[in-house]
């Protein structure tokens, strides 16, 4: 896969539509052994997968040609070989670090294989030619994978401030020129002024949005983020334009909460992309392209089991373990 991003690793846990829509590590150089997985094994993501998409689309979606000219079937196939690598890829990298899994965990993987395993049809058992035992090694593999991905960076201090990941909300007044927005704000050190009226009467539309540091100008952002909830700011100009600013709250604790998880997140894929990306130069894998090429959607009659990662991530949750 040509946009493959390595720290998305660190969301396997994900629906399959983020894992398989972009998410993982650029593909492993040629070289080394074969190091797929037993064909049994893969094709119970591969099964998983298909049947997910054609209840999704209907059987038409196989037919659909991308941008570039290559079939979704064909892309799908190339994003589940390419996830499949970047799972290998993660447990040679968790026996590397003497990373395994406990007793405890493989007793959850095993009875969570069961339950995939129980809604498995004729029709699937006979396109994969997996087992119960299949359906279990390619969920611990998988599982692994997760549990490295966040034992390699528990340790490594990723503190997010409130102060950095603060938000703000404010309303905001657009002109362009300096003397329009002088003369509104001389009409807002009246007594009873309103921002919007004023802005309004001189067709300067009113936008209340959330404000986060970066996403604006330096000069727009120490104007905002100095303002008390209630108070406006004097004229700012910021990209060409001239803005007044009114803060509507000075804290908005429940999206400054949620853009600290963001920052603490790709912090963290920083992070693992560095030690995977070391790791994925020094130990190239190379998959065998002879099961893929012979795998036909249109050939999978009675096939319908669509839930591999669904029941996975209820079990393990966001987190992958």
């Amino acid at each position: 896969m040509k946009d493959r991003h390595p720290g998305c690793v660190l969301a396997l846990a994900a629906a399959a539509a983020v894992l398989l829509a972009g998410c993982g590590v650029p593909s492993a150089s040629e070289g080394g052994d074969d190091s797929s997985f037993p064909r049994s094994q893969a094709m119970v993501v591969v099964a998983s997968e298909r049947s997910r998409y054609e209840k999704a689309y209907t059987d038409a979606i196989w037919d659909t040609v991308l941008a570039d000219g290559t079939t979704f079937e064909t892309y799908l196939l190339e994003q589940i070989q390419g996830f499949l690598k970047d799972v290998k890829t993660m447990n040679l990298l968790a026996e590397e670090q003497e990373i395994s899994v406990t007793s405890a965990e493989r007793d959850r993987l095993r009875q969570l294989a069961e339950t995939y395993y129980a809604g498995m049809s004729e029709g699937d058992l006979a396109w994969t030619g997996a087992d119960q035992e299949d359906v279990e090694a390619i969920y611990e593999a998988y599982f692994l994978a997760n549990k490295a991905a966040g034992e390699l960076t528990k340790h490594v201090d990723l503190e997010v401030s409130d102060s950095e990941a603060k938000v703000i909300v404010i309303k905001q007044l657009r002109f362009d020129s300096e003397e329009e927005a002088a003369a509104v704000w001389e009409t807002l050190q009246q007594e009873n002024a309103d921002f919007e009226t004023a802005g309004r009467d001189v067709g300067a539309e009113p936008e209340q949005r959330p404000l986060a540091r970066g996403e604006e100008t330096a000069s727009f952002e120490e104007a905002a983020f100095a303002l008390a909830s209630g108070e406006i700011s004097a004229p700012v100009e910021s990209g060409g334009s001239w803005y007044l600013i009114q803060c509507v709250s000075d804290y908005d604790p429940e999206a400054t909460s949620q853009r600290k998880t963001r920052i603490y997140a790709e912090r963290k894929n920083q992070v693992f992309q560095q030690i995977y990306n070391q790791f994925q130069s020094e130990h190239p894998l190379q998959f065998s392209d002879q099961m893929w090429t012979e795998i036909v959607f249109s050939d999978t009659d009675g096939v319908q089991a669509d839930q591999f990662f669904s029941l996975y991530q209820e079990e393990f949750g966001s987190q992958g373990y």
